[in-house]
């Protein structure tokens, strides 16, 4: 694949550390939204909002007009779901010669769109030029160099593989797959898992009730992917389980900082009004809640962690709700 530049839309934490992974064979450019963040990564090689105690190195240039962008080859994407569609209506470039490349992970409001169908709507796109990138991997820690290995999707499973290649260095190794369904879903829905997660350590509870928690909220998840086509097999791996399992438990994670928060009780506006950074798993639950009504998948966890954070019903009364559900067997 001839590559000569490489852009990442979008930089927050993730489109930052990618940046680090990619500048050691490319020149890479990052668009920030805001000019201060741009004039940061520039003159101070850090990124101090996003991605604090990491030092960029010196060949990553930042800008905050688009539009400069577009002698870029690849399009990498790691703007928040909800704000896609409003940040590429300002490009005013063609996409047919470029490949996008999409770190970001949610389903969109009102449109029930993933992030795919969003791309091909906005930027007329083809499927053949577009790849996902989903697995357990904080900005923070792949910007250390610790190990993280994630899956790469698409359904030209050449490109797939071309972009694995490019991507992948010593620290950071790709998988391939042509399910970019299955691995969209997972990477979007693990949020909402994850902050139903943060509410079972906010109010205390055990080990037993997290691990009942990550396997339902997998069936739940798999349920809804294989009605939308996905492959059953997608969702025990990276970007299904692995994703599942990280975000459920790890420290880095906002989702599940945001549910120990209301574990806590603190209520939702305020938890927003103080993060500066995005919990996509709060906008996610109300596309899952809408999509599980629209495919008739029963969803539990994610109508009870709907509940908690529109409803303002409590953490334990909605435990209550899913311990006292009707029996069922496991697998149905």
């Amino acid at each position: 694949m001839d590559i000569k530049k490489i852009a990442i839309i979008g930089a927050g934490g993730w489109g930052t550390a990618l940046a680090t992974i990619l500048s050691a064979e490319f020149n890479v450019t990052i668009w920030a939204i805001d000019r201060e963040t741009a004039d940061e990564i520039n003159l101070n090689h850090t990124n101090s909002d996003f991605l604090p105690n990491v030092d960029l190195p010196d060949n990553i240039l930042a800008t905050s007009d688009i539009n400069s962008l577009a002698d870029s080859d690849i399009i990498v994407n790691t703007v928040p779901t909800q704000y896609i569609r409003q940040v590429y209506s300002r490009v005013d470039f063609p996409f047919d010669n470029k490949i996008i490349v999409n770190g970001s992970k949610g389903i969109e409001q009102n449109t029930l769109f993933r992030i795919s169908e969003i791309f091909a709507e906005v930027t007329e796109i083809s499927a053949d030029k577009y790849v996902v990138l989903s697995g357990p991997s904080h900005a923070e820690e792949v910007a250390r160099n610790i190990p993280t290995t994630i899956l790469v999707a698409s359904t030209n499973m050449e490109l797939a593989k071309a972009i694995r290649d490019v991507f992948s260095t010593k620290h950071f190794r790709l998988y391939s797959s042509d399910d970019v369904t299955g691995c969209e879903i997972g990477g979007a829905l693990k949020n909402v898992i994850a902050i139903t997660a943060g509410m079972l350590d906010g109010v205390n509870l055990g080990d037993n009730t997290k691990a009942a928690l990550i396997t339902r909220g997998l069936a739940e998840i798999s349920r809804l992917g294989i009605k939308m086509g996905a492959n059953p097999m997608t969702f025990s791996g990276l970007s299904g389980l692995g994703d599942l399992i990280v975000t459920c438990q790890s420290q880095h994670s906002r989702n599940r900082k945001v549910g120990e928060l209301l574990g806590q009780g603190r209520k939702l506006k305020s938890i927003i009004e103080e993060y500066k950074t995005v919990a996509e798993g709060v906008n996610t639950t109300v596309s899952a809640f809408q999509m599980a009504k629209k495919m008739k998948g029963e969803m539990p966890i994610v109508e009870q962690t709907h509940k908690v954070l529109f409803e303002d019903i409590s953490v334990n009364d909605a435990i209550d709700n899913l311990m006292s559900r009707i029996y069922k067997n496991e697998v149905w």
